[in-house]
């Protein structure tokens, strides 16, 4: 069975077999990072081909007689101010993902972690106040090296609020919001007890505080 160290107790805590035993499986990983790294975008990029740019109605000069090349607008891509050719437009960038293979992709994620040891889990309920030092000397204790995700729910404030500027943690996020593209990029992840229920419900297609599954 996987398990995860309790940095607040310094005790091991039982993961679950489904969420965090299962064999990495590389595609539907890089097809669930690439889809919800798409939908971050905004695609609002644009820019304007030569018949949206204003001017160039005129012919520049007549078309024989002058030494020059012949030219019949202004506004031709190969003048300066001209339009481009072949420009990024407004364009949505999301794709989709089943849900089973999200899901797989999900479980992928959380399992990397929990074989390499790199997850581990604390009390959040420690933090009554805002207390960043007591956040940073958690992480110290932990001694692991490279960023830090930090994974918890909505009632765990004070937590968040703690951790939430250290120079270590990458972020920190709610557990129904992390993505596999976020533990992924994650050296370390951090969870309170609460976050890793909910992972492991949303790894298992149960359903959560929110309607959509992983």
């Amino acid at each position: 069975m996987p398990s995860a160290k309790n940095i607040s107790t310094s005790k091991d805590v039982t993961l679950d077999d489904v969420a965090f035993g299962t064999a990495f499986h590389g595609p539907l990983v890089h097809e669930s990072v690439r889809a919800e790294l798409n939908a971050r975008r905004q695609g609002t990029h644009s820019t304007k081909t030569r018949g949206q740019v204003r001017g160039g109605g005129a012919k520049p000069w007549r078309q024989k007689g002058t030494g020059r090349a012949r030219a019949g607008s202004s506004r031709s891509p190969i003048w300066t101010g001209g339009g481009t050719v072949f420009g990024p437009q407004p364009r949505n960038y999301t794709f989709k993902v089943n849900r089973k293979e999200k899901r797989v992709a999900f479980r992928s994620a959380l399992s990397v972690h929990a074989e390499r040891g790199t997850i581990a889990v604390f009390d959040a309920a420690d933090f009554s106040t805002p207390a960043t030092k007591a956040a940073a000397k958690l992480v110290g204790d932990w001694g692991v090296k490279g960023s830090v995700l930090v994974i918890l729910t909505d009632a765990d404030l004070n937590a968040a609020l703690s951790f939430r500027n250290l120079a270590q943690v990458r972020g920190v996020l709610p557990a129904e919001g992390t993505g596999v593209a976020d533990l992924i990029g994650a050296a370390n992840v951090l969870a309170s007890q609460a976050a890793i229920d909910e992972l492991t419900a949303r790894a298992n297609g149960q359903k959560t505080n929110q309607t959509e599954e992983a």
